[in-house]
């Protein structure tokens, strides 16, 4: 298991011995100790490798991140995940403003809180908040999960396209477009599955959640309020 001290070691150093591991490398499992908060740890990883940052993440740590798993061991700063494509994110503490922001695939675990636009344009990637969210969450979201065992707060799900929103708690208030929705079988069994990813057991039951989505009303163009455009 290669271990990095960045106490010691440079961050570019860390991020481009990452990069240029080749295909069939046996060095699969890193830790990374003294982060101390340094951002941008792990960016850009493109190989199926677990790297364990062992303390607090900076900015945009593990954003762009394909196949990997990257655990931090603590807080992450701005845009943990961001535009990450596959592969899982794990943050064991809280995670500061937009969380996964733009990401199109993969997982997000976020054991704390989440502070504002946590998953703001998402598109495709399921994040899994066993806190609770700040304002202005999975704003214009696109598509995928996010799955809030707290609370959420204000202006949750504004101007939304097909993102589904699950809420264990209470919701400040709506955005633009974001309207509750039934809680059909089909929605049941999906979030069980996230909520299994996510390490979260079943005394956590899935009847305790409302799901929030687009009322789709932004969608098209209505000629009776053609005066308002």
């Amino acid at each position: 298991m290669p271990a990095f001290d960045l106490a010691t070691q440079s961050k570019r150093d860390l991020n481009q011995r990452l990069h240029n591991l080749p295909a069939d490398t046996n060095e699969t499992h890193w830790t990374v100790a003294n982060p101390a908060g340094e951002h941008a740890i792990a960016c850009g990883l493109d190989a199926p490798l677990t790297v364990e940052i062992q303390g607090h993440a900076g900015y945009y740590c593990a954003g762009m991140n394909k196949l990997a798993t990257v655990i931090v061991e603590g807080n992450a700063g701005v845009g943990v995940g961001e535009n990450m494509m596959s592969g899982t994110v794990h943050v064991k503490g809280d995670a500061s403003q937009s969380a996964g922001a733009t990401a199109h695939g993969g997982l997000l675990v976020i054991d704390g809180n989440a502070s504002a636009r946590c998953g703001i344009s998402m598109k495709g990637v399921d994040i899994v908040v066993k806190g609770s969210i700040g304002p202005m969450s999975a704003f214009m979201a696109q598509s995928g999960n996010l799955v809030v065992l707290g609370d959420a707060g204000d202006a949750l799900g504004d101007s939304i396209y097909e993102t589904r929103i699950y809420v264990r708690g209470a919701v400040k208030s709506l955005g633009a477009d974001c309207i509750e929705k039934p809680m059909e079988a089909k929605h049941k069994a999906d979030l069980r599955r996230l909520l299994d990813a996510a390490g979260v057991g079943p005394e956590v039951s899935v009847d305790e959640f409302k799901r929030y989505g687009s009322a789709r009303q932004l969608y098209n163009f209505h000629v009776d309020n053609a005066a308002a455009y």
